[in-house]
């Protein structure tokens, strides 16, 4: 009944994406690493089912996905209302996707290299976790500048520098402090998640 759920919303979400777009080349990009992210989930979904939150996560990452390339990233409606409240000129939505960059991954990084037992110790596998974080940001901000550099112009909306020069770093940096709070507010909730898991598995 949930994996239904889930299917729904998401396939809900993604037609409705799909539908006028702002721009059809800024919409493949952005929602392709959800549809990546949803094939990667349903080949392994028999082997190594993934928790309830760390679905539900994903989840909502591809959502923000979603609505960022119906509209662009500089341009969704609720953070042109927010930028005017706050008297910028500068439409944030994309910070949100990059924080969520950070955040999700965390988890799932941490899920894969706790159940396979990757890591001895606690406090590296917080240090492993974070920077695989910023390794995956980091490799996220060289395919944009490989599809600006390949598309030219056709890349503006994908970008969404929105003419802020430090776009990039404060990107990465929005990754990092979402996978340092993915840690801190989600690590316990998920380790009783992770026992669930292994509980089920054995009846």
């Amino acid at each position: 009944m949930l994996k239904v759920l889930w299917l729904t919303l998401y396939f809900i979400v993604l037609i409705w994406s799909g539908i006028g777009p702002k721009d059809q080349f800024t919409w493949f990009l952005e929602v392709l690493p959800a549809i990546i992210g949803l094939v990667l989930m349903v080949i392994s979904f028999k082997n190594f089912a993934l928790t309830r939150l760390l679905y539900n996560f994903i989840l909502l990452h591809c959502i923000v996905l979603m609505v960022g390339g119906h509209y662009t990233y500089a341009e969704v409606p609720l953070f042109d209302t927010i930028a005017n409240w706050m008297g910028s000129e500068r439409n944030n939505y994309d910070k949100i996707g990059h924080f969520f960059q950070g955040f999700v991954p965390a988890l799932l990084a941490r899920e894969i290299l706790i159940r396979k037992d990757v890591v001895n110790g606690r406090a590296w596998l917080n240090v492993i976790i974070v920077a695989i974080c910023l390794a995956f940001s980091a490799f996220y901000e060289l395919i944009e500048w490989w599809v600006a550099v390949a598309s030219g112009e056709n890349a503006e909306a994908f970008l969404g520098t929105q003419g802020y020069i430090w776009d990039t770093q404060s990107d990465m940096a929005l990754a990092l402090v979402g996978a340092i709070m993915s840690l801190i507010l989600l690590a316990k909730y998920h380790d009783r998640q992770l026992a669930k898991l292994v509980v089920n598995s054995q009846h």
